[in-house]
């Protein structure tokens, strides 16, 4: 694992949100965005790598890591982006690669389509959301239903307090039986930065545990799609074999794109970058190629 050379925050919409950086401050910059219940130290490893080339910068997301919660729970994607745009604008960068994880590539998706020419090059880890089918049973369920499901998970997870836990072994231990197939020294990194500490010596994870529901204020799904039709630049959509989310190859949605490749990696879930690291950097250098001077 390779520790940030750069810590540093900046505000968006009256929050304070934070970042980090590794390599040269001079060379070309690729931005880094982490899925949810994640935080941006998750990606030390490939940043580390990364960094040979790049001035690699990752931030927190609101209500994850060391970045600000908001008072009502109410996360919304739109919010995020927002967010990423208030980064880019704070350190002044015009044009830079994008790659996100998640929902993290679900914000990426969407800020390249709102900025097409900002963007060098786009990776998305499993970043399209819900498949055709969860999006057609969803529609399927009456307007009124779904405002009332809603308003009930609101109510529950309003009540959520972050999990309390006796030490950071304990926290590893829930980590390890949840990844039980990933080396212990990336468990125990993934377990130590993603904790906080609490005053009493307990731990909690770094998140926000009442902002995990989805706001009915998103954009349809037709205006997402329209979003990828307008990212203009070469785009990587990546899954796992053995993840749980639907392969756009193969339920239709990467025909929206204008210039996107699909590629599955055996023997991985939906955390591939870690499930198989050395085949995911591998493939992720052919993709992006050398750095463009002018970036």
């Amino acid at each position: 694992m390779t520790a940030p050379d750069r810590h540093d925050t900046f505000s968006s919409q009256r929050l304070t949100l934070s970042f980090c950086e590794w390599g040269q401050a001079d060379a070309p910059p690729l931005v880094l965005v982490h899925g949810g219940r994640d935080q941006k130290r998750s990606w030390d490893r490939v940043a580390g790598e990364l960094s040979q080339s790049y001035r690699v910068i990752a931030p927190d997301l609101r209500g994850h890591g060391q970045s600000d919660w908001v008072s009502d729970g109410d996360y919304t994607i739109m919010d995020f982006v927002y967010d990423l745009r208030s980064l880019i604008m704070h350190l002044a960068i015009e044009r830079f690669t994008l790659i996100g994880h998640s929902l993290g590539g679900n914000i990426a998706l969407r800020y390249a389509g709102l900025f097409p020419e900002s963007i060098e090059k786009l990776v998305a880890l499993e970043g399209l959301g819900p498949s055709p089918r969860m999006l057609a049973e969803r529609q399927a369920t009456p307007i009124t239903q779904r405002l009332h499901d809603w308003l009930e998970q609101r109510q529950k997870m309003s009540d959520r307090t972050p999990r309390i836990m006796a030490d950071v072994a304990t926290a590893q231990a829930r980590m390890q039986a949840a990844f039980e197939h990933l080396p212990e020294d990336l468990i125990h990194h993934l377990t130590v930065t993603g904790l906080k500490q609490n005053a009493d010596g307990t731990v909690s994870w770094a998140y926000d545990p009442a902002g995990m529901g989805r706001s009915p204020a998103d954009l349809t799904h037709d205006q997402v799609v329209h979003l990828w039709g307008e990212i203009t630049c070469p785009t990587w959509l990546v899954y796992g074999a053995d993840s749980w989310a639907s392969n756009p190859a193969e339920d239709g949605r990467a025909t929206a794109f204008r210039n996107a490749s699909v590629s599955l990696i055996d023997q991985a879930g939906h955390w591939l970058h870690h499930d198989q690291y050395e085949v995911f950097m591998r493939q992720l250098h052919e993709f992006l190629g050398r750095p463009s001077s002018d970036s």
